[in-house]
């Protein structure tokens, strides 16, 4: 059974920058990918990043390009979000997640954090 517990979120004012970890209870090895999402009140949860535990290969939601930068720790068996020039837009709260394919769609991973939540105030 994989479990991953977020930390890092907080409050923050806009252009600011905050630093999402994601720990994994086991290797994720046979999860093959990482995945960050994200849910405003009243909104669907959305797509954030991705990361491979192999190789690396990264994917970013649009909104985000350029300012978040997600990566992993094999090691420490860890996943980072790193979020920069944050914007009142972007306060949600912000799930990691475990699945097999590299895929944009929530309902695609099999495993996911309790969230924590970001706040950027304007």
């Amino acid at each position: 059974q994989v479990q991953l517990v977020e930390s890092g979120g907080g409050l923050v004012q806009a252009g600011g920058s905050l630093r999402l970890s994601c720990a994994a209870s086991e290797h994720t090895f046979s999860r093959n990918v990482m995945g960050w999402f994200r849910q405003a009140p009243g909104r669907e949860r959305d797509f954030v990043a991705r990361i491979a535990w192999s190789g690396g290969v990264t994917r970013y939601a649009d909104s985000v390009k350029g300012r978040f930068i997600i990566s992993r720790d094999n090691a420490k068996n860890t996943v980072y979000l790193q979020m920069n020039s944050l914007k009142p837009e972007d306060t949600a709260v912000y799930y990691c997640a475990a699945g097999w394919y590299t895929t944009t769609t929530p309902d695609e991973y099999d495993y996911w954090g309790q969230g924590t939540q970001v706040t950027v105030s304007s």
